[in-house]
């Protein structure tokens, strides 16, 4: 069976979104554990949209000091402005809409007594293999983040990139996919080749051609539309919504960053594993909580009984700490 997977940098418009919106939640949470965040961003050419609800002890938040602070910290600096100039977005020139409110009281009820800010099902994921993810993703990551750094030094390569993996039955690259932005046309066929550990048979570079326009100035970025990026491609269902605009107690980070740990915790002699919980908003226990498992031609699931409050959860990921940039720029898994 022939498998593809993509994946795209911080450098993205949408990832651009998701990572705004990540820093900002951290830099409530240095000076209020407890805030309550869910804020979606939008970014077109040099304006920057925030949407959303806060509860906190934080009050009269710098936020386009925020949002700038999180595009330098993308590689969109003073210094790339120079280069690119209105070829890309440039943190001079940016403005910044606030559109955020404050929590629905009904809401917090529910959160007041550790139960979950919202309801759904969350999956995660784990198979054999480097990074217990799925090789075509794997490649793909890999392939993303080495030209993502390469850039980062660069005079000539943008920070807009996508990576594409195609795999054979036997697990061989057949075809590598890389669009990354350029001042001049440069040929990367030997750096990919070097970063995968194998010549791929086919090596398709700016498939469209050469391109310089990038960035938020040539598409609209969006929080939570690259969720197959941030999750396990096609090898597993996503769960929830988008893990990086909502504080842990709404679940979408928090019972997937779990589901995930599950799924490699319960992995052993299985060849591939699935961990689907659903959360009820308002109550803290999980309404299910199922484990299914693949091992050669075999398949089985079973109910797995785990903690489920959310004041334990959160402590024990980490997850009320200033850690959400990180996990945006590095992924779930």
């Amino acid at each position: 069976m022939i498998k593809t997977a993509e994946y795209v940098s911080l450098g993205h418009p949408d990832k651009i979104a998701d990572y705004i919106t990540s820093y900002i939640l951290d830099r409530f949470i240095e000076q209020d554990a407890k805030t309550r965040y869910a804020v979606e961003v939008m970014v077109k050419g040099n304006t920057v949209v925030l949407g959303g609800e806060i509860c906190s002890k934080v009050q009269n938040a710098p936020f386009e000091q925020y949002v700038k602070a999180a595009l330098r910290e993308i590689g969109y600096d003073e210094r790339y402005a120079k280069i690119w100039g209105d070829k890309a977005i440039d943190v001079r020139k940016v403005e910044v809409i606030n559109l955020v409110g404050t929590q629905s009281c009904e809401i917090a009820q529910g959160v007041d007594n550790d139960g979950w800010g919202d309801q759904g099902v969350f999956v995660g994921y784990a198979c054999k293999g480097a990074e217990n993810l799925n090789r075509e993703l794997y490649l793909a990551r890999k392939l993303n983040r080495e030209i993502y750094k390469k850039a980062r030094q660069s005079n000539n390569l943008g920070l807009d990139i996508k990576t594409q993996i195609t795999l054979d039955d036997s697990g061989r690259i057949l075809t590598a996919v890389a669009a990354v932005p350029m001042l001049e046309p440069e040929d990367l066929s030997s750096f990919i080749a070097e970063v995968l550990g194998e010549q791929p048979a086919q090596i398709i570079i700016n498939g469209a051609g050469n391109y310089t326009t990038h960035s938020s100035i040539a598409d609209c970025g969006i929080t939570g539309r690259k969720l197959a990026v941030d999750f396990y491609s096609t090898a597993s269902a996503v769960g929830g919504g988008s893990p990086w605009t909502k504080d842990a107690t709404k679940a979408d980070l928090t019972l997937n960053l779990y589901a995930r740990r599950l799924a490699v915790e319960n992995l052993a002699d299985n060849d591939e594993v699935w961990v689907y919980l659903s959360s009820c908003i308002g109550k803290a226990e999980l309404p299910s909580a199922v484990l299914k498992w693949r091992k050669d031609n075999a398949c089985g699931e079973r109910d797995l009984q785990v903690e489920s409050r959310p004041s334990v959860l959160i402590k024990q990921l980490g997850l009320d700490k200033p850690v959400y940039a990180a996990l945006c720029r590095t992924g779930l898994v």
